[in-house]
C-alpha cells in the first residue's frame, strides 16, 4: 500500500508541475520579449545552434529562460531552421514572432547607390566607405585583379556596372554587390541591344556602352539624350569626329582641374575624342538604362552641333554657323 500512496503522490506532484510549467509555457509564448529599448539588432552568426542562440538570448535578458525556446523550435518544427544575418526585434514581438522572424531570414537590409555618370573608381570609393559593407578594400586592387576575381579577366571596369540601388544583408562583401552590378549591367545591355535600331554605326553592345557613358556625362536633363544621341551617331555615320569635353575630361584623368584648356584638347591621348576618330576605347562612366537606350534607339533630326546653355540644358544646331552663333550667345555672351 506505501508504494501506491507513494505513486499516488508522485502523479499528484507530476501533475501539479506539468501543470505549472504548462501554464507558465502559455505565459512565456504570449508575453513580449525583453529589451532594452524599443527595438535592438540581434546578429546571429553562422552556424549558430538553437541551443546557443536560445543561451544568448537568455543571457543578453531578452528570454527568461532557455528552455522554452528550445521547446518552441521543436514544436514547431523549427529546430534546424535557424538562419544567419542581423534581425531587428521589437519590444511588442512575442517569442514565436520572434522564432517565426530568425527561421524565415527576415534580415535587416542596408543599400548603397551607385550613381550615373559616376566613374568606376568613384563606385569603388563609395562600396568601400559604406560601414556595414564587409570584405577587403577594393580600391587597393588593381582593375586586372579585381576584374578577373569578377570572372573577367582581361576586360576594363569602367562602365561594366549597372548604376542603381542595392539592397544587401550586414556583412555582404563589396566584391558580391560589384558583382550584382556587372550581372545587372549585362542584362540590361542585352536588353536594349535586341531593341537597337538597324543601321547604327555601332558594331557591338560594348560600343554601344562606350557611346551610352559618353551620353550619360553629356547632359543633366534626361529628356535630352535621345537628341544627344541622335546627334552623335550623326556625326559617326558622316565621319565627324564627336568632339565632346568628357572624354577630354577622361583622358586628363587628376590633372582635370575644373578647365579645359586648348592644349587640352590638342592633346594626344586614346580619349580626346577632338584628335581621335570615332569612339573612345573604353566607357568613361556608368551609364544607364536611358543613357543607353539614347546610344541605341537615338532621336531623328538633322543637328550635329550642341552647346551647353548654362543651366544644365543644351542648344541643338543642325550648322556650323548656327552652332558658332550659339557659342557666342551662351558661351561667350555676346548677341
Amino acid at each position: 500500500m506505501i508504494w501506491r500512496t507513494s505513486l499516488f503522490v508522485f502523479l499528484i506532484a507530476a501533475g501539479s508541475l506539468l501543470a505549472v510549467l504548462t501554464i507558465d509555457y502559455r505565459r512565456f509564448v504570449t508575453a513580449p520579449v525583453t529589451l532594452p529599448a524599443e527595438s535592438m539588432t540581434l546578429d546571429i552568426p553562422k552556424g549558430t545552434s538553437l541551443r546557443a542562440l536560445a543561451r544568448r538570448m537568455t543571457d543578453r535578458g531578452i528570454l527568461r529562460h532557455p528552455w522554452y525556446f528550445i521547446a518552441l523550435a521543436y514544436l514547431q518544427g523549427d529546430q534546424a531552421r535557424i538562419k544567419a544575418g542581423e534581425f531587428e526585434l521589437t519590444a511588442t514581438m512575442t517569442p514565436p514572432q520572434v522564432l517565426e522572424r530568425i527561421t524565415s531570414g527576415q534580415v535587416i537590409e542596408y543599400s548603397i547607390v551607385l550613381v550615373e555618370g559616376w566613374t568606376f573608381r568613384q563606385a569603388l570609393a563609395t562600396i568601400d566607405a559604406h560601414p556595414r559593407l564587409g570584405g577587403d578594400s577594393l580600391a587597393n586592387l588593381t582593375d586586372e585583379a579585381l576584374m578577373s576575381q569578377l570572372g573577367r579577366a582581361g576586360e576594363h571596369p569602367e562602365g561594366r556596372f549597372f548604376p542603381d540601388t542595392y539592397r544587401f544583408p550586414g556583412k555582404t562583401g563589396g566584391l558580391d554587390v560589384l558583382r550584382r552590378a556587372l550581372e545587372r549591367m549585362d542584362r540590361v545591355l542585352a536588353e536594349e541591344w535586341e531593341k537597337r535600331r538597324p543601321g547604327l554605326p555601332i558594331g557591338t553592345p560594348y560600343e554601344a556602352l562606350i557611346l551610352a557613358s559618353i551620353i550619360e556625362k553629356e547632359t543633366a536633363v534626361p529628356a535630352e539624350r535621345p537628341q544627344i544621341g541622335g546627334v552623335f551617331v550623326r556625326r559617326l555615320q558622316q565621319g565627324m569626329r564627336l568632339q565632346t569635353d568628357p572624354t577630354v575630361i577622361y583622358g586628363l584623368g587628376e590633372r582635370y582641374d575644373g578647365n579645359i584648356r586648348r592644349a587640352d584638347l590638342r592633346e594626344s591621348n586614346p580619349y580626346n575624342t577632338y584628335m581621335i576618330n570615332g569612339l573612345s576605347p573604353t566607357p568613361i562612366a556608368l551609364p544607364g538604362r536611358e543613357a543607353i537606350r539614347a546610344a541605341l534607339q537615338p532621336q531623328d533630326g538633322d543637328s550635329l552641333y550642341f552647346v551647353a546653355r548654362g543651366d544644365g540644358s543644351h542648344e541643338f544646331s543642325g550648322t556650323l554657323d548656327a552652332h558658332n552663333r550659339a557659342v557666342r550667345r551662351y558661351i561667350l555672351g555676346k548677341p
